[in-house]
């Protein structure tokens, strides 16, 4: 089952220019990452996943490509590049990329020569109109910072469509064209060795909005995710796309494919807004009532869980006054918020930096159905820098050591790429890898014991799931059956201590796995469960002894 790796992956994203930086220019790069992959094999991740790192004028964090076949020079070559993929392959990591096929940056050749010859081949490589589209202001994607979604171009003289920023031109992905130089593109990078790509916008690339109708493919166009499966399959078996695709649960099929045939893997965003309206209520029902209404899966299909990304915390998908109330626990300010829908805040200050509440979030995001993702600098607790433009905030350079530029180069400070946090409980010189090695009880031991433990337990990943009911609102209890095994995993999201008892059926003792305190002992399943505050606990269920 070597092509279903993703089942029971532990997936560690980095932004490659903010990682380490090996040549001291002030820019993390290639040779940085592969360094430091000694903290990514420690951590016991079993996947890399990397940001954009193609050329670009990095006007949105290298999302807007220039080049989609070679490696932007401020982070290193191509060889550079297949240097860290061997060295990442003998620690046993796989290596998955972004792939952005929904635009490209206006400074892309392909932009450049459509724009300036209606005949070019180019041309119909992205989506124009000779007049002024009708609701130019409609479905933004960053409400208060971008206005339109058509711009008029002078060169052209047409409007050209971009779902994004107007820097990045959306991509016509209805032209056969460019449907088949996308897949070149996967060949090339799956060719270099990685297992698969993170799909940037997957929504907004089957759309064909502004696509003429004479133009438009007669058939579903989710249809395509079916080809994109079928061609990285044929090319690398092993290989899978992990969707960035905040759907509702209702679109299931529709994404995955009813037979699993389309996307290998989702991010459950709905899952994840809930997940921080529950911590925000410090009750478990909002994971409870969303995971009731989450669809059962083809066996080859899985969820991505995760707490934070690169991104905003989008909250998009939960009501006004629900999005309020997460607001109000967790991005208070208007600088902390983006787009009306978002908090642009890590992980850890969003909980107050109360560790017991940041170890549950994590021990919680690991006992959820299917595959966690965490994002560089979480599992030591890193702080924001609000003072940065957007999105940047959750982006500054990793902080390794109580050193200049927290380590991370030994360049100028003034050409850091970004400047390291330097001030507050967030400080590198608090916060920082060196300062929580080897020390019993840190963040990143603990989060080095969940990734164990979740590794431990395939049930999680390859299982049946069922919510327990427990009596208690705060908690959630989940029952995981898989090939006669059996996992239960208790999380209290309240403050306060509780007791618990669940009906397992089949099931005598439960021998402890984990826990938030150093309980190891044996358990009969019929009795109560103690939970402290913010408190977990992971166990095996084993039957009648014969």
């Amino acid at each position: 089952m070597l092509d279903l790796w993703y089942k029971n992956a532990v997936i560690y994203c980095v932004d490659v220019e903010t990682f380490m930086d090996s040549n001291g220019d002030g820019i993390g790069d290639f040779g940085g990452l592969a360094d430091r992959l000694d903290h990514v094999e420690a951590l016991g991740a079993t996947c890399i996943w990397l940001l954009p790192f193609y050329p670009t004028p990095n006007c949105d964090n290298g999302y807007d490509v220039t080049d989609f076949y070679a490696v932007d020079p401020r982070l290193g070559t191509l060889g550079d590049f297949v240097a860290f993929t061997h060295a990442a392959h003998d620690r046993g990591l796989r290596v998955i990329i972004d792939l952005v096929a929904n635009h490209t940056s206006i400074d892309h050749p392909w932009f450049q020569e459509a724009r300036r010859d209606p005949n070019s081949r180019y041309r119909d490589w992205y989506v124009w109109s000779k007049e002024k589209p009708e609701n130019i202001h409609e479905g933004v994607v960053f409400p208060g910072v971008q206005d339109t979604t058509w711009t008029y171009d002078e060169i052209a003289q047409a409007w050209y469509m971009h779902r994004f920023y107007k820097h990045q031109a959306d991509l016509n992905i209805a032209n056969p064209e460019v449907r088949e130089e996308l897949e070149k593109v996967m060949g090339f990078w799956l060719q270099l060795g990685v297992s698969g790509f993170r799909l940037d916008a997957v929504p907004f690339l089957i759309e064909y909005r502004g696509v003429p109708a004479k133009s438009k493919p007669k058939k579903d166009p989710h249809e395509y995710l079916n080809e994109l499966r079928t061609f990285i399959s044929w090319r690398r078996a092993e290989a899978m796309l992990l969707a960035e695709a905040n759907i509702t649960m209702d679109q299931v099929d529709e994404y995955f494919g009813a037979s699993g045939d389309r996307l290998h893997m989702i991010f459950n965003f709905m899952l994840n807004q809930n997940l921080f309206l529950a911590l925000s209520r410090k009750d478990a029902e909002p994971i409870r009532h969303v995971m009731a209404q989450t669809p059962p899966l083809p066996p080859k299909s899985q969820w991505a869980s995760f707490l934070r990304n690169h991104d905003e915390l989008d909250l998009g998908r939960l009501s006004d006054p629900e999005r309020d109330e997460v607001f109000a626990a967790f991005g208070p300010a208007p600088d902390m918020q983006a787009y009306k829908r978002g908090i642009r805040r890590r992980l850890a200050p969003m909980l107050d930096g109360d560790e017991r509440r940041i170890k549950l979030a994590f021990s919680l995001m690991f006992s959820l159905p299917g595959t966690p993702v965490l994002w560089y600098g979480d599992e030591i607790g890193m702080g924001e820098d609000l003072s940065l433009k957007e999105r940047n905030s959750v982006r500054t350079p990793m902080q390794w050591a109580d050193e200049p530029n927290a380590g991370f180069s030994t360049g100028p400070t003034e050409r850091l790429v970004r400047p390291v946090v330097s001030h507050g409980t967030y400080d590198y010189r608090r916060v920082n890898v060196a300062a929580q090695h080897d020390r019993d009880g840190s963040l990143m031991s603990t989060v080095q014991r969940l990734v164990r433990a979740r590794r431990a337990c395939p049930e999680v990943g390859w299982g049946r799931c069922g919510v327990l009911d427990a009596a208690e609102t705060s908690v959630l209890a989940l029952r995981y059956d898989w090939r006669g095994e059996t996992i239960l995993t208790l999380h209290n999201l309240a403050d306060h201590p509780v007791a618990v008892q669940v009906s397992l059926e089949g099931v005598s003792r439960l021998r402890p796995l984990l826990s938030d305190d150093d309980d190891r002992a044996m358990r009969d399943a019929s009795r109560q469960i103690s939970l402290g505050a913010y408190g977990y606990r992971w166990f095996r269920a084993e039957g009648e002894r014969r």
